[in-house]
């Protein structure tokens, strides 16, 4: 397996800047794939599932980017994510052919709106959206979920998205996740983490071994998409 390293960068953002780590597989000429990551509504970049994810990410030889974003405006959210996206895609050292966007509960809400934006608005789009915990709707307030789930909705048939979810989580009603995945245009996969809540932690287990479960699955699912 390989090694990587890791290196603090900042992104240019709307007269400030954004703190962001970017990890680097050890092979850096062989790097054809990146991922972006961010946190949802509290923490930040080095939150212990985006941080163990960016690690196994890049000791499989995929490049990572992930980047703190506090904002709990959405459209903030996305344009922050898209200075993020601009970022990685000027950097020279690599020879990107492939980019997924992803995070874990509003920061996968603001992939998917990011990737929305670049397949109405650009020629570039990402490979996929990796979506970890996917809040559908505040808890106990399922009625919200037609709006939460309105960017997915409009993604295009050639695009994959990646569902990792608790089957206990509280923000994601399973019978209208199911209902919102049947209306998808774009190619959704959905993986159930057996027990697992919004924080995808699951009761007897050690929290290392779900890291690693949910990490193999982003792994084998963005192979399967040709990274």
């Amino acid at each position: 397996m390989d090694t990587f390293e890791e290196a603090a960068v900042k992104v240019p953002f709307e007269g400030k800047q954004l703190d962001a780590v970017l990890c680097v597989p050890a092979s850096v000429t062989d790097v054809h794939t990146a991922v972006v990551l961010t946190h949802g509504a509290g923490g930040d970049m080095n939150f212990r599932h985006l941080l163990s994810l960016a690690h196994e990410l890049s000791s499989n030889g995929f490049l990572c980017l992930r980047f703190t974003c506090k904002a709990l405006n959405l459209a903030y959210r996305v344009r922050a994510y898209r200075a993020v996206w601009d970022y990685l895609k000027k950097l020279q050292k690599f020879t990107i052919k492939h980019i997924f966007v992803g995070g874990r509960s509003m920061g996968c809400r603001a992939a998917a709106a990011l990737a929305r934006q670049l397949v109405d608005q650009t020629e570039d789009s990402p490979q996929g959206v990796i979506c970890l915990s996917f809040p559908l709707h505040p808890p106990g307030q399922p009625h919200a979920h037609r709006q939460r789930s309105e960017d997915l909705r409009g993604l295009p048939e050639d695009m994959s998205v990646l569902f990792v979810s608790g089957t206990e989580d509280n923000m994601c009603d399973k019978v209208l996740f199911a209902e919102m995945v049947k209306e998808l245009k774009a190619q959704a996969d959905v993986f159930w983490l057996q027990g697992g809540s919004h924080g995808l932690t699951v009761r007897g287990r050690s929290e290392d071994c779900v890291l690693h479960e949910v990490n193999l699955k982003v792994i084998t699912w963005m192979r399967k998409q040709g990274a």
